[in-house]
């Protein structure tokens, strides 16, 4: 009798652990979708892109959380640092930030908080706080205030479009502009 209740007692167990366990399939296809699971998260990366064995570009980032799907997209949550170089493979300029994302198949990147870009030919540097980078237009949009430093001017704006390594641009509502003169005559 003792056998017979310790058997029935497993055989229940064993029914209601295997009948519990079911879950909703709507459930587990939203759970494993391909854009809402990372693909890759990687520390300390440096990526570098070369065409024709020429050096274009290399991106720097503490931490780079990627996602797959139809959306694809790269998210940079602690920032990263974008170095574009001329065709004789040296550095033109930059683009920093505090975070950014980047999406893939539209290359597109959005730049947040912080956002700096500068030109290493020119000596001039954009400071914003927004900043969109089109890649395939190979040019940058800040929708935000800008200020522009430049080795003889301080130039302030609503918003700013410029090429990508910042060598033209086109600033809206410039707000002040100062010049620097030298004042020992040379």
């Amino acid at each position: 009798m003792v056998q017979n209740f310790i058997k029935s007692t497993i055989l229940i167990a064993i029914g209601i652990v295997l009948f519990s366990c079911e879950n909703n399939i709507e459930t587990i296809k939203k759970i494993t979708a391909d854009d809402t699971i990372s693909g890759i998260t990687a520390y300390d990366i440096e990526y570098v892109r070369t065409d024709s064995g020429l050096l274009q570009v290399i991106l720097k980032a503490p931490m780079m959380i990627k996602y797959d799907g139809k959306e694809a997209y790269t998210e940079f949550p602690k920032g990263f640092t974008v170095y574009m170089y001329d065709k004789n493979e040296i550095k033109k300029a930059f683009i920093r930030a505090n975070y950014g994302i980047n999406y893939t198949r539209k290359k597109y990147l959005k730049a947040r908080n912080d956002v700096v870009v500068k030109n290493f030919e020119t000596h001039e540097q954009l400071n914003t706080e927004n900043l969109d980078w089109d890649q395939r237009k190979k040019m940058i949009y800040a929708r935000s205030f800008v200020k522009i430093m430049a080795p003889d001017k301080l130039i302030f704006g609503d918003s700013l479009e410029a090429k990508e390594d910042f060598s033209q641009r086109k600033i809206y509502n410039i707000q002040k502009s100062e010049i620097e003169t030298d004042d020992s005559g040379n």
